[in-house]
């Protein structure tokens, strides 16, 4: 397949997003760029974000995960209901109670300043590392099979950035509703129709290929005992439940989506409903991975070294056709990008409101600072992507996931406190508590222990603990927080 060709996919699926946006941003307010004008249908906002809540870590690097870990990241899976049906329960009444713009605004009115500073600065850091991650790994792709070598990294990262700040730098939020429901279907068809494609080559029906799959060695969901290690079930399942919580819960780019929705009813059918639509979704990619590695079984092909690589390796240069190959980089570019566009502009959000206390003001100096700020955010993503070509040699997903351990710990330990008990705290020496936490987990894991994703867990309970030695004595009111 020629690079010209997916070239000119790459771009005109741009150009569809680029039109869209101009149709959704006819109002550029900062108020309809942080939350839209609240009045899109709750279904929209859920089925856009099944798109923003995979990305395309989930689209490469989970079918490649499947040679390795075969179904148990689906214990994962099951555990985000938990942390989904937590987030529909305690913390979206919450966030509407406190009519909230940026989520971490709570920690000002539960702790104080310097806490919310400190909530804040870990959602930035987490998020642009979680989003450069992704972006690395679309990069990756295009570098080795679309350009093939003609055109540098670092120029593919910031010609692809360029453009998701063309289609977002107006509109934001009002705009990714809309372009985030257009790229998850867009990476849904991309994946069954691969899936067909492929089936139809080992020539199998639809139902032949599920039960291949189901009979091979790649289908076990449950691991128990002993020997499975960090792939536990209950190592598993809770911690999907923890990372669904605070990827999704504490994260300003997945609650921006919901802030967005007409009320809190409609807020918390969309997340129950996007968690079972995620077992079924992440059950699809799964399954065809293992039907990638079955393909790879039965026609002898070399695999990749790099896992991450195998699904577009299959799809772009082992002949099975013009039509898998452009499935395949239009899934990619949706998936990867229904992600980024929305955490740029959480990203935005975050440090207008945080960082630099521009909340509840509008106007033509205020959107001029936003821009800059959304301009900023965009080479802040393309520097980090630029790193990660320097130091990446891991499977993606298993990176992502490690990294949200150390950087949303101290974010799960902060609400936590905040939300189940009612102490004050010494809030100038949060900061210590939520840096010390991630470092002790660091030593714990490279000396005493090898956590998995539990870390998680444990760096949020050293958080909780650390607060703890902070108590003043003192009880916040429940009217004191309202008024925050």
């Amino acid at each position: 397949m020629s690079s010209a060709l997916l070239a000119s996919v790459i771009f005109g699926y741009f150009l569809i997003l680029i039109i869209v946006s101009r149709l959704t941003s006819k109002e550029e307010v900062n108020s309809s760029f942080f939350l839209g004008k609240r009045n899109t249908h709750w279904g929209i906002i859920a089925f856009g974000m099944v798109g923003a809540s995979l990305s395309g870590v989930t689209f490469i690097s989970v079918p490649g995960w499947v040679g390795a870990s075969h179904f148990s990241y689906m214990q994962m899976v099951v555990g985000y209901i938990v942390g989904y049906v937590l987030i529909a329960a305690v913390l979206l009444p919450l966030y509407y109670r406190l009519q909230l713009t940026s989520i971490y605004s709570y920690l000002k009115g539960r702790f104080g300043n310097y806490t919310y500073k400190t909530g804040a600065f870990y959602f930035l850091v987490s998020r642009i590392i979680g989003s450069a991650f992704r972006l690395f790994l679309v990069a990756i792709v295009f570098e080795h099979f679309v350009f093939k070598g003609n055109l540098d990294f670092i120029w593919i990262v910031l010609i692809t950035i360029g453009l998701i700040w063309i289609y977002t730098a107006k509109g934001g939020m009002s705009t990714i509703i809309w372009t985030d429901a257009l790229q998850t279907i867009c990476m849904l068809a991309a994946v069954i129709l691969s899936f067909v494609a492929i089936s139809s080559e080992l020539g199998m029906s639809i139902s032949e290929a599920v039960v291949k799959i189901k009979d091979s060695e790649y289908s076990q969901w449950f691991y128990w005992g002993e020997d499975a290690g960090t792939k536990h079930f209950l190592s598993q399942f809770f911690s999907g439940a923890a990372i669904a919580l605070v990827m999704t819960g504490l994260d300003q780019d997945m609650m921006q989506k919901n802030l967005s929705c007409k009320n809190l009813k409609d807020a918390q059918k969309n997340v129950i409903s996007l968690s079972i639509v995620l077992v079924f979704v992440n059950l699809l990619f799964l399954s065809l991975g293992a039907l990638l590695f079955i393909y790879a079984d039965e026609t002898g092909m070399v695999l990749p070294e790099k896992a991450d690589l195998m699904f577009p390796t299959i799809a772009l240069e082992s002949g099975l056709g013009l039509a898998i190959g452009l499935f395949f980089i239009v899934g990619l570019i949706a998936s990867a990008y229904s992600s980024a566009d929305s955490a740029l502009t959480a990203l935005t959000t975050s440090f207008y409101v945080d960082v630099l206390d521009e909340k509840g003001k509008d106007g033509e100096e205020q959107k001029k600072i936003r821009r800059r700020v959304h301009l900023g955010m965009s080479i802040a993503l393309a520097l980090v992507i630029w790193l990660f070509k320097l130091i990446n040699n891991e499977s993606v997903v298993k990176e992502l996931f490690t990294i949200a351990g150390y950087t949303y710990g101290p974010l799960l330990g902060l609400y936590a406190f905040g939300l189940f008990t009612k102490f004050k705290v010494r809030d100038k020496w949060v900061p210590v508590v939520c840096i010390a936490a991630p470092i002790l987990c660091f030593l714990l894991k490279t000396y005493v222990y090898p956590f998995g994703f539990e870390l998680l867990l444990v760096n949020g309970a050293l958080t909780f603990i650390g607060l703890s030695t902070l108590i003043t004595g003192e009880r916040i009111e429940v009217n004191e927080l309202k008024s925050a």
